[in-house]
């Protein structure tokens, strides 16, 4: 018979809760509902038709409550999705029913001809379901497994409390968002602040089960509003329309074109005609040149709105605006409509002041959460009110506690050998690397002129590099590498070939790295650079800012010679054996895994998935492994290939088989959680008996997830740190976690700004049997051995490499061009990657 585990959940029950560390009480940003619906709520699927979007299909649906609410549903309240479910707290008199009306918004004004006849909507209803929240209430009490029926009526408590909002204001997603105070980015873009809610089921006081709404504040690009000349002459970074009299070149024009397209606008030429149109491309031309067809001649667009509107433009040196079937409208009868979010990728600056806006201390985010609480004003809202739901008016209390610091060691040599760090920060003062790497061939590459950066700078900035590094544990018996000035425009592929033969040549061996000194932190050079050192040359190279070489700080070169060590094969610090027994008793890999997906909108480029594993028992070096598979498919397609890559370094590099296996994977939704558990356990299984039949080391899988809106707010000053953010090491897996499954958060970082997120643990598989303590600390202490800083970090080091990795690959296409919006000009795709050289993979090239 199925043991009671098994029939609850596919994945692991929660183990019993932890008890190490000092247990404190925190604020967490969950509200409770303190009443779910007495009531059967029924599901309806609803079909509308013509196939529109959300924001238009709302429209359409609240047309229809205004018309047959009353008449036909009985006087029923239904919530709506925007899409294709209605849900009820009364049972409409039918079961399916059809109904046809025009929406107003599409009758043209009196007196005017509309262009095209009303919108005629037909909207389908049909009873789909009877919900009975009984099975919920089971399913929180730990007596029933996750069903279709209590997806649903979860699904139902979501929608429940965000129709109301959604129909008031901006919506994606589970958020909404307002423009009162936004606030403007870079080129014609604008922040609006919005709240985030979601309904979720956890474990309650007692453990008894209940559900809760996370509520977050939220942030989002939308486009400028108002006149499109205003937008245009931001977007290119102009001082004013008249800049345009000189003609934009073919490239700003073609990038303007890309920004602009798709872009809904609205015409002001016309008195009451307010007819929207999406704008397809920009005329070669300007409006004074820009000829069409009118009758039996040819005339441009500005003769043409002067002869008709009687409109005298006052920009006909602006190019026009093409709509539908070539419809040419010089831009300044155009306005751009409201509400039009920008999902194209942020540039560097516009990320810069968007993180700058976001950005709030954890006392400033709770009392934005508490407004966000007045706006929503659950208690009155009509909806809930007819579903007989009640929701609390504060923040959950939730009990929590503060794990230990673990003792990291460096090399037995330093004055301070093993140490405990206070508050999640510590510097490599009185500490030498565990291991030192020996750099005897290598050279210098500075990208700019002798007048950018002098060679008495750049000399400077060596000699002090040398004494840091060699003061912090590494050798470097070559103090004179070669140095090269080059053109950071030039040819990148055999600027660094040159280098790398002068280097070799220096000192008659095969060169370890080369240092590239940069101009500017772009994103171009950069990319070329990683492309032809990773995939052509084979070699590791550390790049570096210009600005720092000037007058170069210790910790500024402690820093990069931290970096240098770990490609070179080297290792910064470790834990002792005492304190990682999972590590240590038996031979064990961890495995760090993640996939990266292509930009919205971007229909050529590939996802690529990485993979990273432990090379030692202390958990220090790593090798890594890459593949480009399907766009955007969430399950790494070769992970079993992968894996054998990987354990056979292992048993090279550690003379054994791994017994134990340990699995980070990164950037998994709940939704997936199914899909990614039944075919990457599979793999990693299948990988293992490619290599022995008989080889069955022990698997637990864990996802790590960072995109959630959980943020945790101390109550006592002494459990906070400086920015009023909880300790390092902060655990909570009570309160606002799963029912019954095995999940915790943990806040292992200590945050320079803003609220720190924690990061979510949900482990989906567990032959090692873990308890809940020995998975919190071993994770916890994990974290505190990220190779390129000294810091502990928010995500266990394993994820955050292969987030490297995946990252890093993306430059190794070949023909990009890159633009400072770290997305390409020109997509690559599959065919156009190469390879990271083998050698490589071996060390960790990509911190």
């Amino acid at each position: 018979m199925a043991s009671s585990a098994l029939t609850l959940t596919e994945y692991v029950k929660r183990p019993g809760t932890g008890t190490v560390g000092k247990p404190i009480r925190i604020h967490a940003n969950f509200f409770e509902i303190t009443q779910l619906p007495n009531i059967n709520v029924t599901h309806y699927d609803v079909t509308i038709t013509p196939d529109v979007p959300p924001i238009v299909n709302r429209k359409v649906y609240e047309h229809f409550m205004t018309l047959h609410r009353i008449s036909d549903l009985g006087g029923a309240r239904p919530v709506f999705d925007g899409r294709k479910n209605i849900f009820s707290p009364k049972v409409f008199p039918f079961e399916s029913k059809t109904f046809e009306f025009v929406l107003p918004e599409d009758e043209a004004p009196k007196g005017v001809t509309p262009r095209r006849p009303p919108r005629p909507f037909r909207l389908k209803i049909k009873k789909a379901s009877e919900i009975n929240l009984e099975e919920l209430h089971r399913f929180l009490a730990g007596k029933a497994a996750m069903s279709n029926n209590i997806l649903t009526a979860i699904m139902a408590l979501d929608v429940l409390i965000r129709h109301k909002p959604a129909m008031l204001y901006a919506n994606v997603g589970r958020s909404f968002f307002t423009p009162d105070g936004a606030q403007q980015l870079y080129g014609g873009v604008e922040v609006w602040n919005g709240f985030y809610q979601s309904a979720r089921p956890s474990i309650g006081k007692y453990f008894r089960g209940r559900m809760l709404i996370n509520l977050d504040v939220a942030a989002t690009a939308y486009y400028q509003s108002g006149p499109l000349t205003e937008l245009v002459v931001k977007m290119v970074g102009a001082r004013s329309v008249d800049d345009f009299r000189r003609p934009l070149n073919d490239r700003d024009r073609s990038k303007l074109e890309k920004s602009l397209k798709g872009l809904l606008i609205k015409v002001i030429h016309r008195g009451d005609v307010k007819r929207k149109f999406k704008i397809t491309k920009l005329t070669p031309t300007p409006a004074s040149s820009t000829l069409f067809a009118k009758e039996n001649s040819k005339t441009d667009v500005a003769s043409y709105f002067h002869e008709t509107y009687g409109r005298r433009l006052l920009y006909p040196f602006l190019p026009c605006v093409v709509t539908g079937r070539d419809v040419f409208l010089p831009m300044e009868v155009c306005h751009v409509v409201e509400a039009q979010r920008h999902i194209k990728k942020l540039n560097e600056k516009q990320t810069a002041d968007m993180i700058k806006f976001t950005c709030q201390p954890p006392h400033v985010r709770a009392n934005k959460i508490k407004d966000g609480l007045k706006i929503l004003n659950y208690q009155d809202n009509e909806y809930i009110k007819d579903f007989g739901m009640k929701i609390a008016k504060e923040m959950a209390m939730v009990n929590a506690r503060i794990l230990p610091p673990p003792t990291i060691s460096y090399h037995p040599t330093s004055k301070m050998a093993n140490f405990v760090p206070r508050d999640g920060a510590w510097n490599l003062k009185d500490k030498r690397v565990a291991s030192g790497a020996t750099l005897g061939s290598w050279g210098v590459v500075v990208f700019g002129t002798e007048r950018d950066l002098p060679m008495t700078f750049t000399n400077g900035f060596i000699r002090e590099l040398i004494v840091t590094c060699t003061a912090t544990g590494m050798n470097i018996p070559n103090k004179q590498p070669p140095i090269s000035y080059a053109n950071p425009h030039g040819d990148i592929e055999a600027i660094l070939k040159a280098a790398w033969l002068k280097a070799g040549n220096a000192v008659k061996s095969q060169p370890q790295l080369l240092l590239c000194i940069l101009p500017t932190t772009g994103v171009p050079l950069y990319a070329e650079i990683k492309r032809v050192s990773d995939t052509v040359l084979g070699i590791p190279t550390q790049c570096v800012q210009m600005s720092h070489t000037r007058s170069p700080k210790i910790q500024y070169c402690a820093n990069v010679c931290l970096k240098m060590n770990v490609k070179l094969g080297g290792v910064n610090s470790f834990l002792s054996g005492n304190q990682t027994p999972f590590l240590t008793q038996k031979p064990t890999i961890l495995f760090g895994a993640d996939v990266s997906h292509p930009a919205p909108g971007d229909m050529t480029r590939p996802s690529i998935a990485s993979l990273v594993g432990s090379m030692d028992h202390k958990a220090a070096r790593y090798a890594a492994t890459v593949r480009v598979q399907t766009a955007r498919t969430e399950s790494i397609a070769d992970l079993g290939g992968m894996v054998v890559e990987l354990l056979k370094t292992f048993y090279q590099t550690c003379g054994q088989k791994p017994d134990r296996i340990l699995f980070y994977r990164d950037g998994v939704s709940e939704g997936q959680f199914a899909e990614v558990l039944r075919s990457e356990v599979a793999s990693v299984r299948a990988a293992c008996t490619t290599l022995d039949a008989r080889y069955k080391p022990t698997i637990t899988f864990v996802v790590v997830q960072k995109r959630h809106h959980a943020r945790f707010f101390p109550m006592g000053k002494e459990d906070s740190d400086r920015i009023g953010n909880c300790k390092p090491g902060t655990v909570v897996d009570t309160g606002i976690v799963h029912p019954f499954e095995f999940d915790f958060y943990l806040q292992s970082h200590a945050g320079l700004q803003g609220t720190s997120r924690p990061t979510h643990y949900h482990v989906l598989y567990d032959e090692n049997r873990f308890t809940a303590d020995a998975l919190q600390e071993f994770t916890y202490k994990l974290c505190h051995l990220y190779a390129r800083c000294t810091r502990t970090v928010s995500m266990v080091p394993p994820a955050y490499y292969a987030h490297l990795v995946a990252a890093r690959a993306r430059f190794h296409s070949r023909g990009e061009r890159w633009s400072d919006t770290e997305s390409s000009e020109a997509g690559g795709d599959e065919s156009t990657y190469l390879a990271v050289k083998p050698d490589l993979l071996k060390v960790m090239y990509f911190m």
